[in-house]
């Protein structure tokens, strides 16, 4: 049971950080004077979603793996949009 849990966790991990990228990217403002420091963090998040999908993947099942790869589909797009834009 401790491997399911694990397979379990390890995906939750990856589906709450892409919604946490996708979070800032929908709430990133190119007109703010922050606009640097939120690119800086939405990056960030970005990158740690990648990781944790990277992780999940390891322990996977088929179904996982199936909507980790949606995940990381979502994620690239985010940075394609991200670097059109800059």
């Amino acid at each position: 049971m401790p491997y399911h849990k694990d397979k379990q966790q390890a995906f939750q991990a990856a589906q709450q950080g892409t919604m946490e990228a996708k979070e800032w990217y929908e709430n990133l403002v190119r007109d703010r004077a922050d606009y640097g420091s939120q690119l800086k963090h939405l990056k960030q998040e970005v990158n740690e979603a990648f990781e944790q999908i990277n992780n999940a993947l390891e322990v996977a099942s088929e179904t996982q793996r199936v909507q980790l790869e949606k995940f990381i589909n979502d994620l690239q797009t985010i940075v394609d949009e991200v670097n059109k834009g800059v």
